[in-house]
């Protein structure tokens, strides 16, 4: 095994979890002695990108600006001849690019592997309200049926995602791998540097939410929550980063609820300096998305050594459930509150719940992930693709 086609409707610049999980996998691969050649759209004029992305052309996505629909014959052209050269197809994304990775491997005859990334059933129904939703989560439920069970194995970041495919009826080999994060490039940031530069006071109470803005992460809850902590702790803010369809909805919901001084919008931030001076700068991470696969970010925030206030639902449970360098908060915005200012209100367990972040981070780390994905990558390429593989990791308990 030396050479893997990854095939996807999104990556970088297009800042989201499934663009971070193919780059981070691509990068960590590299020490498991694999090259991954990446078939994606182009979204303007990328420049000094490093070798082995091959661009196609996209148009943008109604009601969904930020993203890129490539063109069908190019996408479908361009895993075709990046396949010749390759041991094995995995396919990223369900869209154009399931359909070029799948016509690649039939016509090279490789293995054909799928990362199921996103849990399409609940989000379907923010993009199309127009349609039934009972009818969206039917179709959803379909098409990934279809999908998965077109390829030799199935991996998926998450127990919980595991389940549901399940019970779709997806009969394909279902292998649990989360994403790992770079553990050593986290924990660098400037709090104080942030902090003037975007006019916060030192001693402010800081909460953060980073994530694409879309209604599926439930940020409007956050906004609920904010308004709560405020009326409590004096100083108190919450900082929304990142980018997305519901910015402008949301933002004209913190202004009818009075909270213009308390919510700042500081939107996309450059990863590799300004995102960890951000984590750096606040005093707890809040997530309240009840639809991840897994989410990443919430590990990227305990990298960073910052306690972590969130639901456990659906992916996150994985992380969430050791306890380690985090609180699980009732789903009520009055109990997530709650929870909220009682870790801003002390600094011995915001140390506590900071040591056990960053140690529990490590166990995540991107080189054992990508290990194990190369050993996955290397019994399917020796035709072990129909044995359902054991959990390829599961976090230790508490």
């Amino acid at each position: 095994m030396k050479r893997v086609l990854m095939v996807s409707d999104v990556y970088f610049p297009r800042v989201n979890g499934v663009s971070t999980s193919i780059a981070t996998f691509r990068h960590a691969l590299r020490e498991q002695g694999i090259d991954v050649s990446l078939v994606v759209p182009r979204y303007g004029d990328e420049v000094d990108e490093e070798g082995g992305i091959i661009r196609v052309p996209g148009r943008t996505v109604p009601r969904d600006p930020e993203d890129r629909l490539a063109a069908r014959r190019q996408m479908r052209a361009a895993a075709l001849r990046e396949a010749a050269t390759c041991d094995l197809v995995h396919i990223q994304t369900p869209f154009v690019a399931h359909y070029a990775g799948l016509n690649a491997a039939r016509k090279t005859k490789l293995p054909l592997l799928l990362t199921y990334h996103t849990f399409f059933e609940e989000y379907l129904h923010h993009y199309a309200p127009f349609l039934p939703a009972a009818l969206l989560r039917a179709t959803a439920r379909r098409v990934s049926r279809s999908q998965c069970n077109a390829v030799d194995g199935v991996v998926v970041p998450s127990t919980a995602m595991r389940d549901r495919l399940t019970d779709y009826g997806v009969s394909a080999p279902l292998h649990v791998l989360p994403t790992g994060i770079p553990v050593a490039a986290f924990g660098s940031g400037r709090r104080e540097h942030f902090r003037r530069r975007h006019g916060i006071d030192e001693s402010a109470p800081l909460a953060l939410f980073i994530g694409r803005v879309a209604h599926e992460k439930n940020i409007s809850f956050l906004l609920e929550v904010a308004a709560r902590a405020a009326s409590t702790m004096p100083g108190f803010m919450l900082l929304i980063a990142g980018e997305g369809p519901a910015m402008a909805e949301l933002q004209r919901d913190a202004a009818r609820r009075g909270l213009a001084r308390t919510v700042r919008f500081v939107g996309y931030l450059e990863r590799n300096a300004e995102l960890h001076d951000c984590y750096a700068a606040a005093d707890a991470f809040v997530f309240a998305s009840r639809t991840e696969t897994q989410g990443l970010v919430l590990l990227e925030a305990m990298a960073s050594g910052l306690p972590v206030v969130a639901l456990a639902a659906m992916g996150t449970i994985d992380i969430l459930a050791p306890r380690r360098g985090a609180i699980i908060a009732d789903d009520e915005p009055g109990a997530f509150a709650e929870a909220l200012i009682r870790l801003l209100s002390s600094p011995a367990l915001r140390r506590r719940l900071s040591a056990e972040a960053l140690e529990y981070s490590r166990q995540w780390n991107d080189t054992v992930m990508a290990s194990r994905l190369a050993d996955l990558y290397r019994s399917l390429a020796v035709g072990d693709t129909r044995r359902e593989r054991p959990l390829l990791h599961r976090p230790t308990q508490a």
